[in-house]
């Protein structure tokens, strides 16, 4: 980030903003707390380049493009990995006996000695954009398949290895500590949210899931397999010897300051022992809403009912669809020192100041259930509970907030309508349904377009044709003039649709990031009296469609008609 002196400085000397329109933008930055330069770039004030470029000029330094360099490794690697990361510096070229250097910080006195004393050169400066240096780093790990060839020549481990000290010995084998650590790194730096280690008869497949989406990364040789099964149950303190039963263990690491947790699930199949390990960030935040991509509608219903003293606020989809983070979302804006807020969850994938977390443990006995017994006796104001998995909990829940507290929770149904037959199906009566839930969000998650490729395009006949056959397009048409996303009349043939045609920034997938699609479905006196009647989904779906609601459906064509995310994602996630 540019220093906000520095910043207000170049926009007032390069004429970008009068000083009156620079003190509106840093007025309403200070309500939504982004950050001047994030504020700008966001709202297209202007762009990033634009911005570095005005701040080379500012230091009188050149500003160079990184984006089309290709760094040789012998330059990349004079400045260290950890260095370049955490100071935003990389270097890009040596010419005579000067080192070129591209940084944001020129002013950071310090690091530059350093480099200039390890590279032993003189240094060139220049000045680049955030986007472009996070590129040129994706360039310490271009050939992971070259990286890993070298380390495992230096290993050959037989796949039949036992006894635990041999085990513990293969372990710690620089080779094999290098493999493990290689395989967090790469994840780590590739924002992988799983890492698949899976044994088949000639060979070990490496997978990251990557914005919901596995992807092969690696083939190892089947002689390593041993080891690195032995390290990482040696990470995760698990019987390092056991080989025929299921093991669930945890780690955690520290990696540019920030701490991060693995959760690791061991399975014996035919093959050997498949890993999975789960990414969790714990030093990640919460996202605000605007970030999260509610419409406006559903942003308004929600903040109206996290107002509300007591009451349910449920969020529902499938696994990974982006639950949790939402409730997290919601927490971050209810946190105030005058209020109480405990929690118990499993995982706990956020750490919150001043919000108590509790992590379940069933094999002691402390389940949801009985957690969010104990938490009412804790003197709450708000309750998160990480999922509504039982009767039991289910009832506690609906007790909570019946009697004074806000209750935030998940549950897994497809949509927001049909939570309601769920909860009745746990043996919650419908009259207390219809009282204690505020708001239920139901959502999924959709691949954002990656900004570096994004292109324009047509939809042909047959793909017209075949979303006709799955969706209300007449419906979504209506929904979309409505909500004056589209002018009157307008057909799917005259329509221009975004998508990403592949680019070295997004490993030629044309995705970057994630966003979510929602419905939110308040519970309005209309809808709460078809609940007390019992009324079937359709019928409550047919008021709340009266009221204004949004189903996922629609958001996530409204959000592919603004080249957000494509319509190939919306039919991946809605239909599967």
């Amino acid at each position: 980030m540019i220093q906000p002196d520095i910043l207000k400085k170049i926009i007032l000397d390069n004429k970008i903003l009068a000083t009156g329109q620079l003190d509106q933008i840093i007025a309403e930055d200070a309500a939504k707390n982004l950050g001047l330069e994030s504020y700008l770039i966001k709202n297209k004030v202007l762009t990033e380049e634009m911005l570095y470029q005005a701040l080379a000029k500012y230091y009188q330094l050149p500003y160079i493009n990184l984006r089309e360099i290709t760094i040789e490794s012998n330059v990349l690697e004079l400045i260290p990995e950890e260095t370049a990361t955490a100071h935003q510096t990389i270097a890009f070229e040596i010419a005579e006996d000067k080192l070129k250097i591209a940084t944001l910080n020129p002013g950071d006195l310090q690091t530059l000695e350093f480099i200039k004393r390890k590279a032993k050169k003189n240094l060139d400066i220049y000045i680049s954009s955030p986007s472009q240096i996070a590129n040129a780093l994706g360039q310490y790990h271009q050939d992971i398949n070259k990286e890993f060839e070298e380390i495992t020549n230096r290993t050959k481990t037989p796949a039949d290895i036992a006894g635990t000290e041999q085990l513990k010995k293969l372990a710690e084998k620089l080779p094999v500590v290098k493999i493990v650590d290689k395989l967090l790194d790469y994840a780590i730096f590739e924002g992988a949210s799983d890492i698949h280690i899976e044994p088949e008869e000639k060979d070990v497949v490496i997978r990251y899931r990557i914005d919901g989406i596995l992807h092969d990364v690696m083939t190892l040789p089947k002689d390593i397999q041993s080891g690195i099964v032995a390290r990482i149950k040696v990470l995760s303190s698990l019987k390092i010897d056991e080989k025929r039963l299921p093991q669930d263990g945890r780690f955690k690491i520290i990696k540019n300051k920030n701490n991060i947790s693995f959760r690791v699930s061991i399975l014996p199949v035919v093959d050997g022992e498949k890993i999975v390990m789960r990414l969790l960030r714990e030093g990640s935040q919460a996202l605000s809403f605007a970030d999260l991509g509610f419409q406006p509608s559903a942003l308004a219903a929600l903040e109206k009912n996290i107002k509300k003293p007591h009451g349910m606020i449920l969020v529902t989809g499938p696994t990974g669809s982006g639950k949790t983070t939402t409730l997290y979302s919601v927490l971050q804006i209810l946190n105030r020192p005058e209020v109480n807020i405990s929690t118990v969850e499993d995982p706990i994938e956020y750490r919150m100041p001043r919000v108590n977390q509790s992590q379940v443990n069933p094999k002691i006995g402390f389940t949801f259930a009985a957690g969010l017994r104990a938490l009412l006796r804790q003197d709450p104001n708000i309750i998160m509970v990480g999922e509504i998995r039982d009767e039991e909990t289910a009832s506690i829940a609906v007790n909570a907030a019946m009697t004074g507290h806000l209750l935030l929770s998940t549950l897994h149904t497809n949509d927001a309508v049909t939570t309601l037959p769920r909860l009745a199906e746990m043996s919650i009566p419908n009259f207390l349904i219809a009282s204690t839930t505020n708001i239920i969000i139901a959502q999924r998650l959709v691949r954002r377009i990656c900004p570096y490729c994004i292109m324009s395009y047509s939809l042909d006949e047959k793909i017209i044709a075949d979303l006709k056959k799955q969706f209300d397009i007449d419906e979504i048409f209506r929904v979309m003039t409505e909500q004056k996303i589209i002018e009157p009349g307008q057909t799917l043939n005259k329509m221009l649709f975004s998508r990403g045609k592949g680019c070295a920034q997004c490993h030629n997938s044309g995705y970057k990031g994630r966003i979510g699609i929602y419905e939110a479905l308040e519970i309005t006196p209309k809808i709460s009296e078809l609940i007390l009647k019992k009324a079937d989904t359709e019928e409550i779906l047919g008021e709340a469609k009266k009221e204004g609601i949004l189903t996922i459906v629609e958001d996530g064509f409204i959000k592919a008609q603004k080249g957000i995310t494509t319509i190939e994602e919306i039919l991946r996630v809605t239909k599967e």
